[in-house]
């Protein structure tokens, strides 16, 4: 069975397929190994900051191009269920966009070469997502003109290099709230104009506001409010609303930012019916959070105190910050660690965290991939994939 039929099969049998941000190489083999072991599908989403074409710079994950991300897990993975996926692919969505500040025709032109790059180096899943501008908002009908010139693209790209793609498709930010119903319904019924005009298979997933976001350490979102929202349904009845009008359109509900949130409301996403969801930063720093314990725990803290610093400089934490911050310095450090793991001063740091404690005994990235197989582990379970 390919792994198409295997992502379809797991929604069938009302399960809810997880896609794991690809935050680091420990990351990456956890969600492998546990895809082999129990023979599920898990998508690996990878943003264009983390996975990048070479001709742009490649990404911050072990400083790994597509093509070297695509052969890695190719030879790492036994059953072939790994979903490559590109996660929030688009114009201005790689960081060297925004600094060369690109106009709208550059930042389009640079997202489908990252695109054609994906395709080549077997991305089964293309995010095409359109909702980012340089300067302003972006309108309902640019986003929408966008995603079509770039679906497009990447659809006769594929077909001409005989590769099966499956699309997904959002044109706008989680804010934490839930979508209009009638956007939604407005959404899906000019794509589906566009697809039939055009001959196009109607995208896979569609990303839907579903009262997540993440902000600093926690959920913020309304999925788990105890108190309703004035003018909002009851994030229940809502949810299967929503999914009512994916049915109609034949399309998968796809669930971004559902990091941090509790066990219970995880239960919730199979028997409700989402059919997939997006987990990164809860894993990035789980490990982050592992690598500072495990050097308390052996008194390693001058090494410690290093690596908080190296992290906390990076001010990649800035991005995850709440209007009037409570946040400490410690746990800035804590959230923005795995952005650092191939950066050369955290290696050179970490070959003397290697040696030390290798004295004692323990396998460091042994350690750190147990703790994010753990952590992956309660999405699974939550999900009915194990």
């Amino acid at each position: 069975m390919n792994n198409f039929k295997k992502l379809h099969q797991a929604v069938s049998q009302k399960k809810t397929l997880l896609g794991v941000g690809p935050m680091s190489k420990n990351i990456v083999d956890a969600s492998i190994e546990l895809s082999d072991k129990h023979n599920i599908p898990i998508m690996l989403i990878a943003s264009r900051r983390q996975i990048e074409s070479q001709i742009y710079g490649g990404g911050y994950v072990n400083n790994w191009t597509t093509n070297d991300f695509s052969k890695y897990v190719k030879r790492k993975q036994k059953k072939n269920n790994i979903f490559l996926a590109r996660d929030h692919g688009g114009p201005w969505q790689n960081q060297m966009d925004i600094e060369n500040k690109l106009s709208l025709k550059n930042a389009m032109k640079m997202a489908k070469k990252s695109f054609e790059d994906d395709i080549l180096n077997n991305f089964s899943l293309i995010h095409i997502d359109t909702s980012v501008s340089l300067n302003n908002s972006v309108s309902f009908n640019q986003a929408l003109n966008r995603l079509f010139e770039l679906y497009e693209h990447c659809f006769i790209f594929a077909n001409k290099n005989k590769k099966k793609i499956l699309f997904e498709v959002g044109t706008e930010e989680q804010n934490g709230s839930t979508s209009s119903l009638e956007g939604l319904e407005l959404t899906l019924n000019e794509l589906k104009n566009f697809c039939t005009k055009n001959k196009f298979p109607m995208p896979t997933f569609v990303v839907v506001q579903s009262g997540t976001k993440v902000m600093e350490l926690r959920n913020i979102g309304s999925f788990e409010w105890p108190t309703r929202i004035k003018n909002e349904l009851p994030i229940e009845i809502h949810l299967l609303k929503t999914l009512e009008i994916c049915k109609k359109y034949q399309i998968y509900m796809k669930e971004h930012n559902a990091d941090y949130l509790s066990t219970e409301s995880l239960n919730w996403h199979p028997k409700i019916g989402i059919h997939a969801a997006n987990i990164a930063p809860e894993f990035g720093v789980a490990e982050t959070k592992a690598l500072v314990d495990i050097l308390t725990e052996n008194n390693l803290k001058e090494e410690r105190e290093k690596f908080l610093v190296i992290s906390h400089k990076s001010n990649k934490w800035k991005k995850w910050m709440m209007k009037k911050t409570m946040t400490s310095d410690y746990e800035k450090s804590i959230i923005s660690g795995h952005y650092v793991f191939s950066n050369k001063e955290f290696l050179d740091l970490k070959k003397n965290i290697i040696s030390k404690l290798n004295k004692k005994g323990i396998n460091l990235d042994n350690f750190l991939k147990k703790i994010v197989s753990n952590s992956i582990k309660r999405y699974l379970k939550s999900f009915r994939l194990i």
